[in-house]
């Protein structure tokens, strides 16, 4: 064995699950960067787009509702929908049940480029997680478990 600086319980470095997860997390962040880049949306704007255009209809939506349901921080959540307003793919307004908060609402160009971006994701999903074969349904399970139900 070579005599490594590093204290660690692993033999080898492909043995360590966080390591494994930060790589495989990087290869598929990229991948979905190259996916969005024809819509002019960063996975981040994409996610909360596609989580607004989820939740939109079901009565009024506020901004740390979207935040809890993407699993996003709220304040970086209000940054980003500073840009979707901007861009006119949501509109931002006072709660009409609570003075405190701030509703969120998809435009229809928002739901229309939510709705491209997702056919586009979607198939970059499918595309980096076949090697997986039937494997699939156990991996999605097993991150399920990690995320906390």
């Amino acid at each position: 064995m070579t005599d490594r600086r590093l204290a660690t319980e692993h033999d080898s470095a492909e043995e360590s699950p966080g390591l494994l997860l930060w790589q495989v997390t990087n290869s598929w962040q990229a991948a979905q960067r190259a996916a969005l880049k024809p819509y002019g949306l960063t996975h981040v704007q994409f996610v909360l787009l596609a989580s607004l255009a989820w939740l939109d209809g079901e009565g009024p939506v506020t901004q740390r509702e979207l935040a809890d349901h993407a699993a996003a921080d709220p304040m970086m959540t209000s940054q980003v929908l500073r840009v979707l307003e901007q861009r006119a793919l949501i509109r931002r307004a006072h709660h009409p049940d609570d003075g405190r908060a701030v509703a969120v609402s998809v435009t229809a160009e928002g739901v229309a480029l939510a709705n491209r971006a997702n056919a586009a994701v979607e198939t970059c999903d499918r595309d980096y997680f076949a090697p997986l074969g039937s494997r699939l349904s156990g991996f999605a399970g097993a991150l399920r478990v990690l995320r906390g139900g």
